[in-house]
C-alpha cells in the first residue's frame, strides 16, 4: 500500500460517523444500517482507483452509499414478488406496505440530510450519538457536557428540522 493509498484510507475512516448517519436515516435500523455502511466502506476501497482526488470525498461516498441501498432495496422487493402463471401473468408484489422507501421518501431522506448538515458540529455529534442508542445522560457523560445541554441541543434541532422541513408534515 502506498502512502496515496494510507491517505485514503484515513480520509475514508474520518467520514464512518456521517456516513453512519446516513445510513441509518436510509434503512431505520441500526444493523442494517452497520451492514451498509460497511458495504460502502468496501466498495470505496476496491473502486479506490476510481475516486478523483481533490474532489469531494463524502460526496463521492454518500453517491456510493445511495446506490448500494437502491440496489439492496430493488434485490428485495424483486425478491418478494410473485408472477402469476395465468394469462394475463400479473405481478402480485409482497410488500403492500405503505412506509416502503419510495424515490420520494429517498429525496425527502436527502433533505433531512441536508439540512442536519446545516447544523454545527456539536450538534451533528449529538444527534449520531442519540441515533447510535445513546441516552441522555451517555452523551453529556462522553462529550464531558451537562445533560441539560444535550436536552436543549436535541430541543433546537427538533425545533429547526420542524420549521425547515415544513413540507413533509
Amino acid at each position: 500500500m502506498n502512502r496515496g493509498d494510507d491517505l485514503f484510507v484515513k480520509r475514508i475512516l474520518k467520514l464512518q460517523d456521517e456516513l453512519y448517519i446516513y445510513a441509518y436515516s436510509l434503512t431505520i435500523n441500526i444493523e442494517d444500517a452497520k451492514d451498509l455502511l460497511q458495504e460502502t466502506l468496501l466498495k470505496a476501497l476496491d473502486n479506490r482507483d476510481k475516486y478523483v482526488d481533490n474532489t469531494n470525498l463524502k460526496g463521492w461516498m454518500l453517491t456510493i452509499m445511495k446506490h448500494i441501498f437502491i440496489n439492496n432495496y430493488r434485490r428485495t422487493s424483486y425478491t418478494k414478488t410473485i408472477i402469476d402463471q395465468t394469462e394475463e401473468l400479473y405481478y402480485l408484489n409482497h410488500l403492500q406496505n405503505a412506509d416502503i422507501e419510495t424515490p420520494e421518501s429517498l429525496l425527502a431522506v436527502q433533505d433531512i440530510k441536508q439540512t442536519i448538515a446545516s447544523f454545527p458540529k456539536d450538534y451533528k455529534v449529538i444527534l449520531s450519538m442519540l441515533i447510535a442508542g445513546l441516552k441522555y445522560s451517555e452523551i453529556a457523560d462522553r462529550l464531558n457536557i451537562s445533560a441539560g445541554t444535550v436536552k436543549s441541543r436535541i430541543f433546537y434541532m427538533r425545533q429547526r428540522l420542524h420549521i425547515l422541513l415544513k413540507d413533509y408534515r
